[in-house]
């Protein structure tokens, strides 16, 4: 079954698609329902483990899959929906597997099928939460989307109020074909609605510590990110220190911090998080340092190369998050986005 997985994983990729699935009461050939005596909850996998937990530890990397029990009239049906693979062949016990035809075989045989997996990138951001609507959206942050938007683009300031929410969301690049996407939720979803994102994570976490890096207190943000941004900022110690510039004895208060440069590595930090690997962004204040952290593969490889060719990056994880984000002046093209 774990072999399976992986191939379903590794073949959903290569195929364009989110998911792959293996079920069990359905007749491969008729697709007429059987019904079936499997029970995934009461099925162990080796050493006596619970089947769900042996299966995901002998995933790598972890992509995760659900288990659905469906109990229709003509029979019972287990469904394994397991997350496409991204960027790297999704390996069962240290193998990799794929789905020729209808035969399950090792992906090492097929080097043309590999290398395309690991050079297909599949825009997380830009994908379609099928379940959520526009009420899932924040209407205080569709408000404030409205006033940013109108920042970067004054020449449209008096057509834009004519717009609705749909036609705004879709020329802002956030929603596609009036379609929610995982950026709109990210940027601009109620606090309760992040679960539609799911299994990926959306939270930005600040956590203050002390000069023994003992916790003092932490605060957790769920989207709308537009304007839980602004809340993390206010968060921030950002205290007032005096200097005294050369040739007199008036010293100039300046902040610990730029505000700039906090938003530019905050907005950068949501901008390229992988939200694949399940993990928050994280803003820790120390007394003397403030770190910004976010999940994912430096994509040039090392910072050497990037200061050697001297040129924005050609490639980046979440395009479509990138532009909506510029559109909404959260970001700047300076740096290359475009």
């Amino acid at each position: 079954m774990g072999e399976y997985l992986s191939a379903l994983a590794n073949a959903a990729c290569l195929a364009g698609k989110p998911r792959g699935y293996l079920i069990f009461g359905i007749d491969d050939r008729t697709h007429k329902i059987t019904g079936t005596t499997f029970d995934p909850y009461k099925t162990k996998g080796k050493g006596n483990q619970d089947l769900h937990l042996w299966l995901s530890l002998g995933l790598h990397p972890n992509v995760g899959f659900d288990i659905t029990e469906v109990h229709h009239p003509e029979g019972r049906i287990i469904l394994f929906s397991i997350i496409a693979a991204w960027d790297r062949p999704v390996k069962f016990k240290g193998t990799a597997y794929i789905r020729v035809g209808s035969s399950k075989t090792e992906l090492a045989k097929h080097p043309e099928l590999e290398r395309t997996i690991w050079t297909f990138r599949t825009d997380w951001s830009a994908q379609v939460c099928e379940t959520a609507t526009i009420d899932d959206l924040e209407p205080n942050a569709i408000i404030r989307a409205r006033e940013e938007y109108v920042k970067n683009n004054p020449k449209k300031k008096d057509e834009i109020p004519g717009w609705d929410d749909i036609t705004f969301l879709n020329k802002a690049g956030l929603t596609i074909h009036g379609a929610i996407t995982n950026t709109a939720l990210l940027l601009l979803g109620r606090a309760e609605s992040s679960s539609l994102l799911s299994p990926a994570v959306a939270r930005i976490t600040w956590i203050l510590k002390d000069e023994k890096n003992q916790e003092l207190d932490y605060y957790h943000a769920d989207p709308p990110f537009l304007l839980q941004v602004d809340e993390i900022l206010n968060k921030i110690r950002n205290l007032t220190i005096r200097v005294m510039p050369s040739g007199t004895l008036f010293p100039d208060p300046l902040d610990q911090y730029d505000t700039w440069v906090i938003r530019e590595a905050l907005h950068n930090c949501i901008a390229h998080q992988d939200y694949n690997l399940r993990g928050r962004i994280q803003v820790i204040e120390t007394p003397d340092n403030l770190i910004l952290t976010n999940l994912g593969r430096f994509l040039p490889g090392d910072v050497q190369t990037v200061i050697m060719q001297d040129a924005p990056l050609e490639i980046y994880r979440s395009p479509f998050l990138a532009k909506a984000m510029v559109s909404l002046n959260m970001i700047d093209t300076e740096g290359g986005w475009h």
